[in-house]
């Protein structure tokens, strides 16, 4: 009896991971454009994104971007020298360093979000159900 990890996909199956890789391409083509308009690597963009939503030790930088902790060193530095991220010790471990977005980063970050351009318009043409649906089957792949 076959596993259901040696058997193969379906063509529907196959035909919507090769759909969901043009969008992530996509969207990665667009994201990289946007963030080199406000002067920031993607990666740059990733971790100020990232800070936007709360400020992070170091080491978990590391862990979300998935690299090591002295590449996001370095991407702090950059984006502390331009006044978009500042460094705080951990209020519970002052050993720990927090990278935590300034004002003037999270404007960068709302301005990045506004500059995405690929999904705008075909999201648009959904209904709102389709856009929730979308929303959800997306949810529920995420949390498989």
């Amino acid at each position: 009896m076959a596993t259901p990890q040696s058997t193969r996909p379906d063509e529907l199956t196959v035909e919507v991971v090769e759909l969901i890789g043009e969008v992530v391409g996509r969207y990665h083509a667009d994201y990289e454009e946007a963030a080199a308009g406000h002067t920031l690597t993607g990666a740059q963009a990733k971790l100020l994104s990232l800070l936007a939503l709360d400020p992070l030790p170091m080491r978990k930088l590391a862990q979300k971007l998935k690299c090591e902790p002295s590449n996001v060193t370095g991407i702090v530095d950059r984006l502390e020298s331009r006044g978009l991220v500042e460094r705080h010790p951990d209020p519970a471990d002052r050993r720990v360093k927090m990278a935590v977005a300034t004002e003037a980063g999270l404007r960068v970050v709302r301005a990045l979000r506004e500059d995405l351009r690929f999904a705008r318009a075909p999201l648009a043409g959904l209904s709102d159900e389709e856009r929730r649906s979308l929303r959800d089957l997306l949810r529920r792949m995420l949390d498989a």
